[in-house]
Formats: structure tokens, sequence, C-alpha cells
């Protein structure tokens, strides 16, 4: 025979009246009911996660991670994922960042061409990182589906416009980095229009090539751009090699400019001083100075004038025999 015991008696189901089997049966349904409120009431908010509560249908409160309670019947808790997700462009899923086990990618070109600013096309792919940052927005303005449709078409249309201000040169090439980075604030002022809740938080271009029917002209052109960068790298090598020589050269030539300089000054300075002193010497002795300075310069004359042959000039009557033979 089963027995019952609620703590201060003790009684057998066979033996009991019908008001003790109702008090058991109430006071296990009474049990049963807090059990299922405590239950129903409490929940858990995992460590990536916010929940909002709502009252009545209308947002009452964020709770943060933890062992969390609610009103049963009248409070609702809506859980959202705060964690930083990641999606492939123009065509791709939507992960957590850094899970690629069940990521997938449509490799389709027709889908990837964009047109640049010097109407040519390129296959642009690029990774777009996102997350909710108020969640209390996000749960009243998206669901997961349309997060990914309002986040693809902001991109997709923002990528198109971006792309559309560079050569295919330029985004296929040297200012790649410079369209990311272009894109991303633009997406950002794009969303916040929405005030959804969430924003983009990077942009990584991945795959940026030409379309395959134009490829291996492409590869062509890109070929004679590395041999042009090849060529520039030897110019500036032999530049950098021969600059020191001409460098030293000119400091030579420069050297000897200011030696030479140095040298015509001092003699210059050495004549104008020889002048003067000559000058001071002709002021005392004007007539004796004159004598020794035509004498002086009529030596020098003479000395390089060759052989000379001097004639007194009062000789008369007799024909001065000359030479007529030798020099």
């Amino acid at each position: 025979m089963a027995k019952f015991n609620n703590g201060n008696f003790e009684f057998e189901f066979g033996d009991a009246s019908p008001k003790q089997l109702a008090s058991a049966v109430i006071l296990i349904f009474g049990l049963l009911v807090v059990g299922y409120a405590i239950w129903s009431a409490a929940y858990v908010v995992d460590a990536h996660q916010q929940a909002v509560v709502l009252r009545f249908g209308e947002f009452h409160k964020v709770e943060v991670p933890g062992l969390r309670f609610k009103i049963p019947g009248i409070d609702e808790r809506v859980l959202v994922d705060m964690s930083e997700k990641d999606m492939r462009l123009p065509m791709g899923q939507t992960t957590r960042a850094g899970d690629w086990s069940t990521f997938e990618v449509n490799r389709s070109d027709s889908q990837s061409l964009i047109l640049t600013g010097d109407l040519y096309a390129a296959v642009v792919e690029w990774n777009i990182f996102w997350r909710v940052t108020e969640p209390e927005k996000y749960i009243f303005s998206f669901n997961e589906d349309h997060v990914e449709r309002a986040l693809t078409a902001v991109a997709r249309s923002t990528m198109h416009r971006i792309v559309g201000d560079y050569s295919a040169d330029e985004t296929l090439t040297a200012k790649r980095d410079e369209i990311a980075l272009a894109a991303l604030g633009e997406m950002r002022k794009e969303l916040e229009a929405f005030d959804a809740g969430i924003e983009i938080t990077d942009l990584q271009l991945q795959r940026v090539t030409p379309p395959d029917v134009v490829k291996p002209s492409f590869d062509d052109v890109n070929g004679s751009v590395q041999k042009k960068q090849q060529l520039i790298l030897q110019a500036r090598r032999e530049r950098a090699s021969l600059l020191p020589l001409a460098y030293a050269d000119r400091d030579k030539v420069v050297r000897e400019a200011e030696g030479y300089a140095k040298r015509r000054l001092a003699e210059a300075e050495g004549e104008i001083a020889a002048l003067l002193a000559k000058y001071e010497s002709y002021k005392l002795a004007p007539e004796v100075t004159r004598q020794r300075m035509y004498l002086e310069t009529m030596e020098r004359v003479f000395e390089n004038g060759g052989r000379k042959l001097i004639l007194d000039e009062q000789l008369k009557g007799m024909v001065p025999l000359l030479p007529l033979r030798g020099q």
C-alpha cells in the first residue's frame, strides 16, 4: 500500500478520506504550478547574446548575459545574437565571423560584374562584417532574412556606385584599399538612415579580377606593367649608383673653382697693393718714379723683342753697314 508523507502527517491512500485525497491532489497540483511558473519565468542569456524583454508586446528592457527571470504570461523574451557576422557578397550566406565550416560561395561572374568608371567591367567580390548594436531596435526593424536582404541591397548599390568612380586599372590594382574604405563609409551612412540597431564593422575586398573573356589580355597588360616597374627599379638602382660619383665630381670641381677664386683674389690684392705702393712712391718723387717705371717697362719690352741694333742718331756721312747674313 503506497504512503504519502506531507511533512507532519503520514497516511495510506487506501485508508485516506476524500478530504485528505483532495488536499493531496491540490498540493501536488500547486507544486506542479509553482514548478512550471519557475521554469517558464527563468531563462539563460548566453555570453554572445542579449535578451529583449517585451511586456504586453511592447519593449520593456534589455537583459545582459546570465540567468534572468520574467513574468510568465506577461513578459516575452527575445534572444538576439550580438556576435559579429560575416556576409560574402554579391552572392553567399551569412555566418559568424571566423566560422567558415558551412560557408559556400556562388562563383558566378555574371553576378559579380561591376561597371567601372571607364566603362569596363570587373569581377568584384567582398566580405562585410556586421553586428547588432541596439537589439531593441533590431527586433522591431528586421528579422534575420530581412537584414540579409537589406544589407545585400545596401552593399551592392554602394559598391556599384563607388567602383563606378574609378577606372578598371585602379580597381584591379592600386586603389583597392581606397575603394574598400570609401564603400565602408558609404554603407555605414546608408544604414544610419534605417535606424535598425545594426552596424557594419568592416569591409574587405576578396576577389577583384577581370572577366574570364578578357583575362588573357589583362594578364598581358599586367605583365607589361610589371616589366615597367622592373625597369623603373633598375633605373633607380643605376641612378643610386651614379649619383654619388656625380656628387663627388661636382664637389671636386667646386673645390677647384673655390681654390682658383681664392688664388686670383690673392693675386689681385697683391697687384693692388703693389700699385698702391708705387702710387705712394710717385707722390713722394714723381719724376724719379716716372723715369724708373719707364725704364722697367722698356726693359721688359726689349727683353722679349729679340736681337736689337742701336744706331746713334747723330751719326752723319757714313752709311751704316748692316749685316747681310745671319739671322
